[in-house]
């Protein structure tokens, strides 16, 4: 019986658990918002908000014990910097689960895990594909000026054979005319040298 072990074992050893929750962890204070299995979320979101509320404090020992669980010194500085300073007016709740939707193959719940306060406006779906648009519609707009070195450079790169009968492949060369022009390669062409040679 599993009298006071609270948490869910998401079916892994510990040495395993704990590397999933950590890169889970990783994860979201990089990306800000992760998709994963619900189960998944509620547990990495507890380590997220203790590695959150260490940021807040901002003393060597925080770093440190900080640095004990990310093992990335360039995560442990910006979750000091940057992303631990936009929660000093919140007591708590710095991460949100959004149920999303059940995977296909497994029939798994998943979920959004994300940050509350975001550095940045995460475009995702139909909101994704009309920002796509919007920058191919900007990119067209070009001038000669720029488009004129690349079309100088076009003809000194174009070194691949046309597909209209030019351009051959080693199947084609062996098969044309019983003999093959191909050179030797491996060992082959040992034995060619060692031949050659005497």
């Amino acid at each position: 019986m599993r009298h006071q072990k609270a948490g869910n074992r998401l079916s892994r050893n510990q040495s395993l658990r704990k590397a999933t929750l950590r890169d889970m962890a990783k994860a979201v204070l990089i990306q800000e918002r992760i998709c994963t299995t619900r189960a998944k979320a509620k547990e990495a979101r507890k380590l997220i908000e203790k590695l959150i509320t260490l940021g807040k404090k901002d003393t060597l020992p925080a770093r440190r014990r900080a640095f004990a669980i990310l093992c990335d010194h360039g995560l442990v500085s910006q979750l000091f910097r940057e992303t631990a300073p936009r929660f000093k007016s919140r007591p708590g709740g710095y991460t949100r689960i959004i149920p999303y939707m059940q995977r296909g193959g497994d029939n798994a719940e998943l979920a959004f895990l994300e940050l509350t306060e975001k550095s940045r406006e995460i475009v995702t779906g139909a909101k994704q594909q009309q920002v796509k648009a919007a920058q191919a519609a900007s990119t067209e707009t070009v001038t000669e000026a720029e488009t004129r070195p690349a079309k100088e450079k076009e003809p000194k790169a174009a070194k691949e054979p046309k597909s209209g009968g030019e351009g051959h492949s080693k199947a084609d060369v062996k098969t044309a005319g019983g003999k093959s022009t191909a050179k030797p390669t491996g060992v082959k062409k040992l034995f060619q040298r060692k031949t050659g040679s005497e």
